[in-house]
């Protein structure tokens, strides 16, 4: 099926979707990709304030190139997920309702995301420019001296995305394997 959401992006809004769903998001969304998410895991144990509201955010894991007069933003594909898994149990925990990248995910995140009735959604790798044309607006919100994987907030509209991984545990990748397999017997 395919859905609009528009924010605030809170888990009863994603609990219809299922593996394989498409959705079109609209409203804010905040990037972080490795690095960021170390210093943000690092700040919790200190007991340090967030630089954003987790609660009920998305967050895209993507480190978009410059961007060029009049546009927002440069380039904005998704990486690669798995070099989050050791912090994103932390913020899912923390009430963040949903995650945008791209491959796989570990047990522990599937784990979390089932747990916090939130989702992991995936945008299409390769397609930079394209995802940059749904971006409204960039600002940074924090570690700037990052670059490109500094904490920004996007203001998106209609931004596509494929749910990959449900709040009642569908998994794309797994179901779509399987899917295939059998249809080749």
């Amino acid at each position: 099926m395919e859905y609009q959401i528009k924010e605030p992006f809170t888990s009863d809004k994603f609990q219809e979707l299922r593996a394989g769903d498409t959705v079109l998001l609209t409203g804010s969304i905040y990037t972080a990709r490795d690095a960021a998410h170390k210093r943000l895991v690092e700040m919790l144990k200190q007991g340090e304030p967030l630089p954003f509201e987790v609660k009920n955010s998305v967050i895209y894991y993507v480190g978009p190139t410059p961007e060029k007069p009049g546009n927002p933003i440069g380039s904005a594909g998704p990486t690669t997920s798995y070099r989050m898994d050791a912090y994103a149990p932390t913020l899912l925990d923390l009430g963040e309702t949903g995650m945008i990248g791209k491959g796989q995910r570990g047990q522990e995140v599937k784990d979390a995301v089932t747990r916090n009735k939130a989702v992991y959604f995936a945008a299409i790798g390769g397609a930079g420019a394209l995802m940059a044309q749904r971006v409204e607006h960039s600002e940074i919100v924090a570690f700037e001296d990052l670059g490109a994987e500094a904490v920004r907030r996007l203001l998106v509209k209609d931004f596509p995305v494929t749910v990959v991984l449900d709040s009642q545990g569908g998994d794309l990748y797994e179901e779509g394997r399987k899917a295939y397999l059998e249809s080749r017997m």
